[in-house]
C-alpha cells in the first residue's frame, strides 16, 4: 500500500476513537447524514453505494448502503477504487461521496467511471468543503489538508494511468471550483446539477472535528443550529456544501 494511503488508514483508525469519545461530533454528523439520506430516491432502483466510507457511519441512516474504501476494514462491505469500480454497468442507483470529492486527483476520470456504473437518471450525492469565508479562512487555517486553490486541477490522467497508482491527494477547494465556476462546465455536460445546498456549519466547526478541542457544550447544539439556519442562507459564508448530480 502507498505510504500516504497507509497514513490515511491509520488516521481512520484513530478517528474511530475520537468518534467514540465525542458525542457532540456524532450528533452534528448525524444531521449531515440525514440531509444526505433525504436525497436518496426510494423509488429509484439500483444499489446505493458510498465511496470512501471511512468508519462506515452512513449505515446508521441508510441501512442498505454498501460501504467501501480503497483498503479493507472489518466494518466495511468491500474494497473499491473510484477510478475502477467493480460494479457492473448501470447497476448503481446512487453514489454517495462524503468528504471524498476533494481527494479525487482526476475528477474527470472518476466521473467517467461513475457514469458507467450508474443507471439511467442515477444520482451522485456529494458532501464536501465549500469555499465561503468560513471554509477558506477558518477551515483553511486549521485543517491539515490544503485548499489547493492556486493549483491546477488535472481533469483527466494520462494514457498510462492505472486506478491503483493515483496515490493520496487532497485539495479542499475542488468541489467549489468545479461545481460553482464556469471552467469545468464542459466536463460536466453529462450531469445535471439538481441542487447545491450551503452550510455555514458553525455547529460542526465548534465540535473541533475529530482532533481539535470541543468549543461549546453539547447542550448548546440547538442554539448553534439556529445560528447556522440563518448564516447558511449566505453561500459567501459557507464552510460546507451538499451537491446533487443526476446523470442525464
Amino acid at each position: 500500500m502507498d505510504s500516504t494511503l497507509e497514513q490515511h488508514k491509520r488516521e481512520i483508525e484513530e478517528n474511530r476513537e475520537h468518534w467514540r469519545r465525542k458525542p457532540l461530533l456524532r450528533r452534528v454528523y448525524a444531521q449531515f447524514y440525514r440531509d444526505i439520506a433525504a436525497r436518496i430516491r426510494p423509488d429509484h432502483g439500483g444499489l446505493i453505494v458510498e465511496l470512501g466510507s471511512g468508519m462506515g457511519n452512513v449505515k446508521e441512516h441508510i441501512p442498505g448502503c454498501i460501504t467501501t474504501d480503497v483498503f479493507p476494514n472489518p466494518w466495511l462491505d468491500r474494497v473499491e477504487n473510484a477510478y475502477g469500480l467493480t460494479f457492473g454497468d448501470q447497476t448503481v442507483g446512487h453514489l454517495i461521496l462524503f468528504d471524498v470529492w476533494h481527494h479525487l486527483r482526476y475528477p474527470g476520470e472518476a466521473l467517467r467511471e461513475f457514469s458507467r456504473v450508474l443507471a439511467h437518471r442515477g444520482r451522485i450525492v456529494i458532501f464536501d468543503h465549500a469555499m465561503g469565508f468560513l471554509g477558506k479562512y477558518v477551515v483553511g487555517a486549521f485543517h491539515h489538508e490544503p485548499l489547493g486553490l492556486e493549483s491546477d486541477i488535472e481533469w483527466t490522467a494520462g494514457e498510462d494511468f492505472r486506478p491503483d497508482n493515483a496515490g493520496y491527494y487532497a485539495a479542499q477547494g475542488n468541489a467549489s471550483r468545479i461545481f460553482t465556476g464556469e471552467k469545468f462546465k464542459a466536463g460536466l455536460g453529462e450531469w445535471e446539477i439538481k441542487e447545491i445546498k450551503y452550510y455555514s456549519a458553525l455547529a460542526y466547526l465548534g465540535t473541533g472535528g475529530f482532533r481539535g478541542p470541543q468549543l461549546y457544550p453539547t447542550a448548546l447544539l440547538p442554539f448553534f443550529n439556529s445560528i447556522d439556519s440563518v448564516l447558511s442562507k449566505f453561500p459567501s459564508l459557507s464552510s460546507r456544501m451538499l451537491l446533487v448530480l443526476d446523470k442525464k
